[in-house]
């Protein structure tokens, strides 16, 4: 466990030191912003529109407000993740110092456990950050903040997942440009493979549908917290460390 947290706080420092973190947190941090100021300025607009014409309409913050965000969110993450993991074994390669990282007496899961790690941890300060517009949410309405915090519990989930694919990819080059636009390609593969089922109901159309991340993250958003979905998540996180350990070591072997 020390290694690993050695591991961590050394790639959460290289994030810092460079502009990489400071811009990833101003880009979704104004993202998000966006996203939520348009949202909650058309849920007071046909609030308001409803009032007006004497009809009640059921205005829920839950299903009109943060569902949406969460979506939102859910996209905003396929630009953000590749741009997080583009770097981790990359920038070791393209400096020369993978070669040291894998003859190091450092085992290969705890490099890896520590670099995935710091990522994660990065992208939970993101998400952090997005508590200040719900603040704004919870001052003014009476939401339910359950739904909100299992949906938050799946975004984590599928994130870390992402994360882990996009480790064993940056593993695979040491361009960094390369592994941040193949990451962005497998995961939006990921999101998008389950709008086959949309309009075919075989067998391989409900495979595919199964594997995409969007769909596990429906439960989620909904405030449903099923154990089918999380286990699907942390077999995606269990199958990209497990590649990226393999990737490591044909790289010992090569060394």
């Amino acid at each position: 466990m020390k290694n690993i947290w050695i591991i961590c706080r050394k790639e959460l420092r290289s994030y810092f030191v460079s502009p990489v973190a400071y811009v990833l947190f101003v880009m979704f941090a104004l993202l998000f912003g966006w996203f939520f100021w348009n949202i909650l300025g058309a849920f007071v607009f046909y609030s308001m529109a409803s009032q007006m014409r004497g009809e009640m309409m059921p205005m829920n913050i839950n299903e009109q407000i943060i569902r949406q965000l969460l979506s939102d969110l859910n996209v905003t993450a396929l630009f953000v993740i590749p741009l997080i993991t583009m770097r981790l074994f990359a920038e070791e390669k393209r400096n020369g110092t993978m070669e040291l990282l894998a003859t190091s007496p450092i085992r290969d899961i705890e490099v890896i456990l520590g670099k995935w790690l710091a990522a994660v941890t990065l992208y939970i300060g993101m998400l952090l950050l997005t508590g200040l517009n719900y603040a704004f949410i919870f001052k003014y309405g009476n939401p339910d903040w359950k739904p909100l915090a299992v949906g938050y519990l799946g975004m984590l989930l599928q994130a870390a997942g992402l994360l882990a694919i996009g480790t064993f990819i940056s593993s695979l080059t040491k361009n960094q440009i390369i592994a941040g636009a193949a990451t962005f390609g497998a995961c939006l593969l990921i999101f998008v493979l389950g709008w086959a089922s949309g309009y075919e109901t075989s067998t391989w159309a409900q495979v595919l549908s199964y594997m995409s991340v969007t769909t596990h993250m429906e439960s989620f958003a909904k405030g449903v917290l099923d154990s089918k979905d999380a286990v699907y998540y942390v077999t995606v996180i269990f199958l990209g460390l497990f590649l990226t350990a393999r990737s490591l070591e044909s790289l010992r072997w090569r060394s």
